[in-house]
């Protein structure tokens, strides 16, 4: 079992990165935990509570469970991955089955900032993109999918985003085994990241 970290900041591409890789691998090779779901369940807060809640920091999210169900599947067992809502701050009763495969791929903007995540990643990939590229993407994300109105969204990047991704997540580049810049549209990289996996696991 292979388990790759994809990294990078908010809206540099990491969700098209992942897409791309399942598509080159055989079917029923990969299983993807998305650190987004391990956001602590926050349903008991109040709307203006719900409001300050950085999500672009450390410790909103529960490292310990991901750590955990990483563990799981590397013993073979399939694990309950939550199911988390930006909308209300909550995890939903369902989860999502998550089976044991040949690949495991954790994608999310934090991963890189827990040791003993990081310690688990065979591979550490960190997808990088143009500040104003990001900026686009995740006002467009933050309207459609989290019912932000525009200068909500603008106010948020300002207030939260920029300063947790100067301070927490551009510094974990450093621990990336490859770079991929211009995001999901680096097919080359994607192409060579893909080649290795197959090779490594004699796919």
């Amino acid at each position: 079992m292979l388990i790759i970290g994809i990294a990078g900041g908010s809206g540099s591409g990491k969700t098209t990165v992942v897409k791309k890789i399942i598509n080159l691998l055989p079917h029923d090779a990969v299983s993807v935990l998305y650190q987004d779901a391990y956001y602590y369940d926050n349903g008991h807060l109040s709307a203006e509570e719900r409001q300050k809640i950085n999500f672009d920091h450390p410790s909103a999210i529960e490292f310990s469970l991901l750590n955990n169900h990483i563990d799981r599947l590397l013993m073979g067992e399939t694990i309950p991955m939550p199911i988390y809502s930006y909308v209300t701050c909550s995890r939903a009763k369902e989860t999502i089955t998550v089976y044991p495969r040949k690949v495991i791929i954790v994608e999310g903007i934090l991963i890189f900032t827990d040791p003993e995540l990081r310690s688990r990643l065979n591979v550490k990939v960190f997808v990088d993109a143009a500040p104003d590229d990001r900026l686009m993407r995740i006002i467009q994300r933050d309207m459609i999918e989290r019912g932000r109105s525009l200068q909500q969204a603008i106010d948020h990047y300002a207030q939260f985003v920029k300063p947790m991704h100067e301070q927490f997540i551009e510094p974990t580049k450093r621990f990336a085994d490859l770079i991929v810049p211009q995001g999901g549209e680096n097919h080359v990289a994607i192409n060579i990241l893909t080649a290795q996996i197959k090779e490594k696991l004699g796919l």
